[in-house]
Order: structure tokens, then C-alpha cells, then sequence
């Protein structure tokens, strides 16, 4: 059983480069708290419009990201869980997915992106750290090769 902060921690990937990041980047929380990771990936739901792809092709597309979870903490004897959230605002549905697994924090890593774009798509990082009632931690991106943390 966990005695730390954070037994139950929700982290969202978007890509497979990401959810190797991420993975690297939050596997020294869970080691060193004794808790468990659940990597959530979320397919974002068009709300009526036409999907940007088929509910399968974002399922198998997920799966390939948790290969990508996997192959980093595979042997390190953590605890981790994988899931498929749905949802038309992806920071919400982090949000309402950490509350269905019972976390009791987020954890990610920002993902890259201008300006422009976060303005006309909305900013998922914004969300998260001013919607969510638990708490948010923004981890730096890890180096894989060395597990360090990146400069930014």
C-alpha cells in the first residue's frame, strides 16, 4: 500500500512519442511512492460532426501507445493500468476519467504546440491545471536515454 502523496495517479498520452516521454517522466513518482499509474489516452469525439477517425482506429492507435507505456516501465515492478477515455473536450475527460478510476492526482508532460493552434483548438494543459478539483503536476520531459529530466 501506498504511504505517499499520490496512490492512484491518472497520466493522459497523445502519441506514441509521448507516451514514451511521459512514461519515463512519471516512472520516478511511482517508484518512489508505491502507487499505481493509470495511462488514459482520450479519442475526442466530434459532438455530431463526423469523427476524424473510425472509434477503432483510435482504439487500436491507443493500444499502440500503451506498447509504448509498457516497453518503458516493463521489469521495474510499478503498478500501472491502461484505459480508453471518450469524451468532446479532451481536459474534461481526463478530468471525469481520474474521478471514475478514483486517482487522486494528474500527471503529464505539456505537449508542444503555438500560439494559434492552442487558441483555435483549446489548450488542454489550461484545463487541467485551472478545471480540475485534484491535484496537477506538470512534469519536465525525461531524456529516455538517461531518464534526466530535459531543459526547457
Amino acid at each position: 500500500m501506498s504511504t505517499g502523496v499520490f496512490r492512484r495517479i491518472l497520466v493522459p498520452v497523445a502519441s506514441e512519442s509521448d507516451a514514451h516521454a511521459t512514461a519515463t517522466a512519471v516512472r520516478p513518482i511511482l517508484n518512489g511512492d508505491g502507487g499505481t499509474g493509470i495511462f488514459v489516452y482520450v479519442v475526442e469525439k466530434a459532438g455530431g460532426a463526423p469523427d476524424k477517425a473510425s472509434v477503432e482506429q483510435q482504439e487500436t492507435y491507443a493500444q499502440k501507445l500503451f506498447d509504448g507505456v509498457h516497453t518503458v516501465l516493463e521489469g521495474q515492478g510499478l503498478s500501472y493500468e491502461t484505459d480508453v477515455l471518450y469524451g468532446t473536450d479532451i481536459g474534461e475527460a481526463i478530468i471525469e476519467g481520474a474521478h471514475a478510476h478514483q486517482a487522486n492526482g494528474i500527471a503529464f508532460t505539456p505537449r508542444g504546440g503555438s500560439r494559434w493552434l492552442k487558441l483555435l483548438t483549446g489548450d488542454v494543459t489550461e484545463t487541467l491545471v485551472s478545471s480540475s478539483d485534484l491535484p496537477v503536476i506538470v512534469l519536465p520531459e525525461a531524456d529516455s536515454a538517461s531518464g534526466t529530466r530535459s531543459p526547457r
